[in-house]
């Protein structure tokens, strides 16, 4: 895998716009997901959002962090709901004001800190439109220039998913899981 280079510039055109993506995931959602809605999470959601943590990844949270999350950038946490209303995916997000991965200065960037669909919802789009409403809040309702996200190095379908949406590979982050597990460091500019 070629990893990119601050030296070498990103040439914008090849990342797609947070517009193109949030239209390309309502239209997903109405031809592979009937019936599903992406909304706003709220406060009595994070315990659906803690079960769905615990089911689909290794990596969980205590429950205050996601509450913390959800008080703090409730604009860009958001849940993925079935027919009938039942919590089947969520992603939730922190804004930091960092060295930016395209700018050599300080930057608002959206961090993707959990994103996750239970298993028997996937393959739907649901992933792809919880980062779209995700990348959207983040660039209107908190003004981040971009966006950057870990994702472990043989979470091959999650890769593939972030690549789409315009991420680019910045480095290997070695041992970073619990399990020693390595991640790439994925970011994209925003819009």
């Amino acid at each position: 895998m070629i990893l990119w280079r601050k030296s070498r510039g990103v040439n914008e055109k090849d990342i797609p716009n947070i517009y193109e993506i949030f239209e390309n995931a309502k239209k997903r959602l109405q031809e592979r997901a009937q019936g599903y809605r992406i909304r706003n999470a709220e406060e009595k959601d994070l315990e659906d959002v803690r079960q769905i943590n615990m089911i689909t990844l290794p990596e969980n949270y205590p429950s205050y962090f996601f509450r913390e999350l959800w008080i703090k950038y409730g604009k860009s946490f958001y849940v993925a709901e079935a027919p009938g209303g039942k919590i089947v995916g969520y992603i939730m997000c922190r804004v930091e004001t960092k060295p930016g991965y395209f700018k050599h200065f300080l930057v608002r960037s959206g961090h993707i800190v959990s994103i996750a669909v239970l298993e028997k919802h996937r393959r739907k789009g649901l992933g792809y439109a919880l980062m779209a409403y995700a990348l959207k809040s983040l660039y209107e309702e908190y003004n981040c220039s971009e966006s950057y996200l870990e994702v472990r190095v043989t979470n091959k379908p999650a890769i593939s998913l972030y690549e789409k949406l315009g991420y680019k590979t910045i480095k290997i982050l070695h041992h970073y899981y619990l399990d020693g597990e390595d991640a790439f460091l994925m970011a994209r500019p925003l819009p």
